[in-house]
């Protein structure tokens, strides 16, 4: 049995605003704010860059560190953005593209 898993993420929008949720499917949920699903902030906003995420064990761990996150002033936000991820990349930005293995070319579609 595998343990269930849940993470607290930030993604952004190229003009800087953020927004902050909670999943326990990172890879679906990521997917649907790019696909700009659900209506909501991070569509309106367009926030659909992965610019931080953390994994948790525990529901209740996560819920918490999504309220705690939710609660500081942005400068405190951006710090730990940049602390993983200084440059502040997409950090979704290849998920679920093609795949190469060592010094295999990566095919085309």
């Amino acid at each position: 049995m595998n343990p269930k898993k849940y993470w607290v993420y930030i993604v952004g929008s190229l003009t800087g605003t953020l927004y902050i949720g909670m999943t326990n499917n990172i890879d679906r949920r990521i997917a649907e704010h790019k696909s700009r699903e659900f209506e909501g902030f991070a569509l309106k906003y367009h926030c659909d860059r992965l610019v931080y995420y953390e994994s948790f064990d525990d529901v209740q761990n996560a819920i918490d560190r999504e309220k705690q996150l939710k609660g500081w002033i942005r400068a405190k936000k951006i710090a730990v953005i940049t602390s993983i991820n200084p440059t502040g990349q997409d950090l979704a930005e290849k998920w679920g593209a093609p795949m190469a293995f060592a010094a295999e070319p990566i095919k085309d579609r």
